[in-house]
């Protein structure tokens, strides 16, 4: 299957890892393609987190090899490791943002501290500008993450993770915490990102209504806002993957109506919040 799609971003092989003799990571498997969508949902205390922080060697596998734009991490040194996370932006939970950096510093700081991207100074102000200006955060650059509201800082930590253009773009529960109305506004904001830089993203969510515009919806330049994608039975499902953690295991992996069609009563937990 990889034949059109080239070879993986991000693959994961039997990967096993133990907390305390306690399997956190459960012998899982996957592969994410170049442009690709993926939606993980689950529970809390799943294994969602962990395996976004084992995809770009924050932690490290007791078992199985993951591979990062075709490198396998469990095997290499961490100066190695440093220059491939350069490539990956990542939203934390939260949104992450230093507390004592003003916005702009805050966003800066990916092209000021990762050696490998060699952003030169005196650009540095301007891709942070472009980079707010893109979450409608412009007039922030002075302002500290205390002086915002929730959905502002998370739009920041947006702004943040794709300053540097990484083609590997990493959610952790962006939308955590937050009202119905600014957790579309968040999701918005991710497919724009998504969209016009043709970026891999892969979100954690409780939420499958996430998921959902995820799989379902483009963002439009034309006319800046996100729009319905023509549904012919292909195209959404072959963009967006949908993967389901119970306990550290991978309990599904496929399509949105794959998910949708599953008899499992636990995967249709996270299905059950958009039927009427």
């Amino acid at each position: 299957m990889t034949g059109d799609r080239g070879e993986p971003i991000l693959r994961f092989e039997h990967v096993s890892l133990f907390f305390d003799e306690q399997p956190a990571l459960d012998d899982v498997s996957f592969a994410l393609f170049p442009g690709a969508s993926c939606v993980i949902l689950g529970a809390a205390g799943s294994g969602k987190t962990v395996l976004l922080k084992t995809a770009i060697g924050l932690v490290k596998p007791d078992r199985g090899h993951v591979w990062l734009f075709g490198r396998d991490i469990t095997a290499i040194p961490e100066s190695e490791l440093v220059d491939l996370r350069s490539r990956v932006g990542i939203l934390f939970q939260e949104g992450g943002l230093f507390d004592s950096l003003t916005i702009e510093e805050n966003v800066a700081y990916p092209l000021l501290n990762q050696r490998a991207l060699r952003c030169p100074r005196d650009q540095v102000r301007a891709r942070v500008e472009a980079a707010l200006a893109r979450v409608e955060l412009e007039h922030t650059l002075e302002k500290y993450p205390s002086e915002l509201s929730g959905g502002m800082r998370r739009r920041v930590g947006i702004a943040r993770a794709n300053v540097t253009e990484p083609p590997l773009v990493l959610y952790d529960s962006p939308t955590a915490g937050l009202d119905p109305i600014t957790a579309h506004t968040i999701m918005t904001l991710i497919l724009k990102e998504r969209d016009t830089k043709n970026t891999t993203t892969v979100i954690v969510t409780h939420r499958y209504q996430d998921g959902h515009l995820l799989a379902n919806f483009r963002y439009n330049p034309a006319t800046n806002r996100i729009e319905p994608l023509a549904h012919d039975g292909r195209h959404a499902a072959s963009d967006t993957k949908f993967l389901v953690m119970r306990e550290g295991r991978l309990v599904f992996e496929g399509s949105q109506a794959e998910l949708e069609a599953s008899a499992d009563p636990y995967v249709q937990k996270f299905v059950k919040p958009l039927r009427n």
